[in-house]
């Protein structure tokens, strides 16, 4: 057994990874059937890194969540050739004489693998960055994964997960012939099939990986991208085999240039290159913002235009009221899925570019994602196009509409508008918001107009009645048992996703995180004047105004969630009274010896602060590491106060 295992790995290595197979499919199929002959004799003495295990069979009964020891940070993205080039201005202005490691944007999904002493032992999404899903039991069934490595070795290596488009073209063949609806596009089918409970499924997916990250190189002694690529190869990984070190920014324009014309060559989808800075002690110098890398960008490919018709205008109501047209197009394939409709945006829009009915228009996908109309092609007119005029009553209760000062949409102001209430029941399930698994926007629709859902409490409420739900067409026992236990799962969610899931006018994401860290809980966010509000960074007049006005109309609303058993608490780390980091605004420049980046700036928002990534008369502390940069001049030059390290972890006090 282990002499086959030996074998069968080693040719998958040849096959998947190296592309040179050495045996024949008839020896690699002889080799397979006889290990799985002993294993069924023999099931004590199975291996963990069989590679039997690449055709599934474990059923797991939900995703478990991973944090991620080190986060797994997005990419700044550009959009032309010179903000390429103003990306390698920034880079000289830290680091003399840069070189690049130019990569392929693999147009997939973000994964970890994590090995001890050789073994793969875990295999985790992205997520959020912070905190992914453990997807192990599938990630095991992809064929060019190495169960096992050459050395006993304990390592982290990051990548992305794809589908080959033949792959995904025979899928969608099966599916078709099985009357399912058909995948969008590769990534989409990809995504789909890492996130299947039955790892059999995904085992028959045929998905493929390309390894290109190694968190901690510096633990093997390696000190450049290239070098991490090599290793990562040297271990049996797949590496991308159109990865390249460039010298000049010239060469990495001419990379980019010939990719964008031959990226229809690959049997893969790219979106995209990555450029990054080689030298791993150069990456240091550069450092990080809160989000994204300064030692690498992502160049994403222009949107692709193809032409099509506008059969006909919608418009559309949204959560808060606002009053969106939408153009019903003839079906037509762009970048990668099947669209049938695009956004107008609103009336101005519409009359800037003279849109018509029955015009044949360019249209893309903005940032490769959101269908829009670029332009009219006037020269296609047969003088049976329609002008397009806006609507003065909402399309769904009738109610007129009004156009709000210094604003460029129409708005239905009346709160029980059907749509409205509908739109506004979809975002708080919204992924960013309480995420209730499984709830997509036509399930509530359809539990909105058989009378389920009602309000924002009907979703708590839904258990009353769960074997009528199971009932209903297109339902079952599984599924409705699996939406009420994502619903119940929903109530321990901190209070910064239950804040934006509530849909208070202005409140995002990021303002909802705001103030449940700054609040801690919903009684004292409930309770916050407006002078106090507005003494929070970030939290303007207008959303000051908003915040107040609601909790004022829906004290009654968040009493019911409260007894319904919903979470009211922030359950991340809560913001300190520290005077000396209360509502001001930091920047962090230079290497601090006992913090890293990250960890300084989560000690300076735990303590009510804000880091920010330029210094300006609006800055009121720079903290000083080793080697400080441009923005060390600038303090000076602006007289900001400065602290080093010691000063900064004095201030912090009793906080580390």
């Amino acid at each position: 057994m282990d002499e086959l295992i030996k074998k069968l790995n080693q040719a998958n290595y040849e096959y998947y990874t190296l592309d040179k197979p050495t045996i024949t499919d008839q020896e690699y199929d002889d080799m397979m059937d006889e290990l799985i002959d002993l294993e069924t004799k023999n099931p004590h003495l199975v291996r963990s890194d069989s590679p039997t295990l690449k055709v599934g069979g474990k059923v797991i009964d939900e995703f478990n969540k991973v944090n991620h020891n080190i986060p797994m940070m997005s990419l700044g993205d550009v959009f032309n050739i010179d903000e390429i080039r103003e990306f390698d201005e920034r880079v000289k202005k830290v680091v003399s004489n840069p070189s690049y490691v130019c990569e392929l944007k693999i147009d997939g999904l973000s994964v970890s693998l994590i090995y001890k002493k050789g073994k793969l032992v875990l295999a985790a999404t992205r997520g959020d960055g912070v905190t992914g899903e453990d997807i192990t039991h599938n990630v095991r069934t992809i064929k060019n994964v190495p169960l096992s490595l050459p050395e006993d070795i304990d390592i982290e290596v990051r990548g992305e997960i794809y589908m080959p488009i033949k792959s995904f073209n025979k899928l969608n063949e099966e599916r078709k012939k099985e009357k399912l609806s058909e995948f969008a596009n590769p990534r989409n089918a990809a995504a789909g099939s890492v996130r299947q409970l039955d790892s059999k499924i995904a085992a028959r997916r045929n998905l493929s990986t390309f390894l290109y990250h190694l968190p901690l190189a510096e633990n093997y002694n390696i000190k450049s991208q290239e070098e991490a690529i090599n290793f990562m190869k040297s271990l049996t990984f797949t590496v991308n085999p159109n990865i390249k070190k460039i010298d000049t920014i010239e060469e990495v324009t001419d990379y980019i240039e010939y990719w964008t014309v031959n990226r229809d060559s690959l049997e893969y989808d790219i979106d995209g290159i990555v450029i990054k800075v080689n030298e791993f002690e150069n990456q240091r110098k550069l450092g990080t913002t809160s989000k994204v890398p300064k030692w690498a960008i992502a160049y994403k490919f222009p949107a692709k235009q193809v032409l099509t018709k506008i059969e006909n205008v919608e418009f559309c109501v949204g959560r808060t009221g606002k009053v969106t047209p939408r153009a019903d197009l003839s079906k037509v394939r762009v970048a990668g899925s099947k669209v049938s409709s695009a956004t107008l945006h609103n009336e101005d829009y519409i009359i800037s570019k003279d849109i018509r009915i029955n015009d044949i228009v360019a249209i893309r996908k903005a940032g490769d994602i959101i269908p829009e109309v670029v332009e009219v092609i006037k020269s296609r007119r047969t003088g049976e196009e329609i002008p397009i005029k806006m609507i003065e009553n909402c399309p769904i209760c009738g109610s007129k509409l009004v156009k709000k000062e210094n604003e460029a949409a129409y708005f239905c102001l009346n709160n029980n508008c059907d749509a409205r209430k509908i739109e506004g029941l979809i975002h708080f399930v919204s992924r960013d918001a309480m995420y209730i698994e499984g709830f997509g926007e036509a399930i509530v629709e359809d539990f909105y107009n058989y009378g389920y859902l009602k309000s924002i409490p009907d979703f708590y409420l839904l258990k009353q009645y769960k074997d009528e739900l199971q009932e209903l067409e297109g339902f079952g026992k599984k599924s409705i048992e699996n939406l009420l236990e994502a619903i119940e799962k929903s109530k321990n969610n901190s209070l910064e996703r239950l804040i934006f899931g509530l849909g208070i006018r202005h409140v995002g994401k990021k303002t909802a995180s705001i103030l449940a860290k700054y609040y801690n809980n919903m009684d004292n966010l409930m309770n916050a004047t407006l002078d106090e509000l507005n003494n929070i960074s970030d939290v303007g007049d207008k959303i000051a105004n908003s915040i107040v006005d609601y909790f004022n109309c829906n004290k009654q609303l968040i009493a019911v969630l409260k007894e319904m058993g919903l979470n009211m608490n922030y359950l991340g780390k809560k913001v300190n009274e520290n005077e000396l980091f209360k509502n001001k605004k930091f920047v962090l420049t230079g290497t601090l010896e006992n913090l890293t980046r990250n960890e300084a700036k989560d000690l300076i928002e735990e303590n009510g602060g804000e880091v920010v990534n330029n210094v300006s008369k609006n800055t009121d502390v720079v903290i000083l590491g080793i080697s400080p940069g441009s923005k060390y001049d600038k303090a000076l030059q602006l007289n900001i106060e400065i602290w080093n390290e010691d000063e900064f972890l004095n201030n912090l006090g009793g906080s580390l």
